[in-house]
């Protein structure tokens, strides 16, 4: 998963209505520090990098932590040119626009703010490239190693916290349908509308058929399919959909609305979810993405010309 930049430290980090200091010239700063599969670092990027560096952690980077950033993102860029994944630049002008939209202010402002500390908006959209390559390169390439096993999530809860967790359940796909009985009916219009009911219930086969039915007849209605999984329902409507076959109606239900049934729509196996499940997944996932990223990158490392000119 990507890992962005903390854009509420960089938010903090900036303010608002900050004076423009002004930025160094580029061309003051050029000197060569190293060479990257032929690509030179300069003192001026250097620079730049501590600069933002420092405002998004709230800390001084030293000088090899920046160097070896800067390294770390020429391999990743050069990696990415490798399988053609390059990003353009409106998705990095529309990254950055985002970033500024989560910081409740215009790009513009954005822009401003960074050169007011010194830091020109291409540098953090050279980091935002760099990330951006890296995450489609990891997720590409490594998709089914950085996959997650339901079991696995499942034991993982079950350490943690001490609870079985069922982990196949079934989502059930239903519309429910009304037949309308006005208050204060007497019971033999009541009866009349059960007998109705019944007769429905013969003649719908599919969900198609019950919405041409019930969207054509009067004092009836069909409502939007509703989507729900084993966790979410009571075990008693559990045993009614499970016994009803697909494309049928349930039983006349009395209700405040009037005669109720639904329509099953399908009926197929499914992960149960629940929101600790979904933390330990993340947790899980966001592991292995480390694991497999810091490897990947290891070994583009060690592949890479790099050459110290001047340090």
């Amino acid at each position: 998963m990507t890992i962005p930049l903390p854009v509420f430290r960089l938010l903090l980090a900036l303010g608002v209505g900050l004076i423009m200091t002004g930025l160094p010239s580029p061309s003051r700063a050029q000197n060569i520090v190293l060479m990257v599969n032929g690509e030179p670092i300069t003192d001026f990027d250097i620079d730049q990098r501590s600069k933002l560096d420092q405002l998004t952690t709230q800390k001084v980077p030293t000088r090899e932590q920046v160097i070896n950033e800067l390294i770390d993102d020429k391999v990743k860029m050069k990696e990415g040119k490798k399988y053609g994944v390059d990003p353009g630049v409106s998705d990095i002008n529309q990254s950055y626009e985002g970033m500024a939209q989560r910081m409740r202010i215009t790009p513009e402002q954005l822009t401003k703010s960074l050169e007011s500390k010194g830091v020109r908006p291409e540098t953090l959209k050279a980091r935002m490239k760099s990330e951006m390559v890296w995450t489609s390169l990891v997720r590409g390439r490594y998709k089914e190693k950085l996959m997650v096993g339901e079991r696995d999530v499942a034991q993982a809860v079950q350490a943690q916290t001490g609870e079985k967790l069922q982990i196949e359940g079934t989502e059930y796909k239903m519309q429910p349908i009304v037949l309308i009985v006005p208050r204060g009916s007497s019971p033999a219009f009541l009866e009349t509308r059960k007998k109705e009911a019944e007769t429905y219930r013969s003649r719908v086969a599919s969900c198609e058929e019950a919405n041409s039915l019930f969207r054509s007849t009067p004092n009836a209605t069909i409502r939007d399919t509703v989507t729900k999984t084993t966790a979410e329902l009571p075990e008693p409507l559990r045993k009614v959909l499970d016994d009803t076959p697909i494309g049928r109606l349930t039983a006349p239900e009395m209700t405040k609305n009037g005669i109720e049934m639904v329509v099953l729509c399908s009926r197929k196996p499914t992960m149960i979810d629940t929101p600790k499940k979904r933390e330990v997944r993340e947790k899980m996932y966001q592991e292995k993405y480390e694991r497999t990223q810091k490897a990947y990158l290891d070994e583009l490392r060690k592949a890479a010309m790099i050459e110290y000119r001047n340090r």
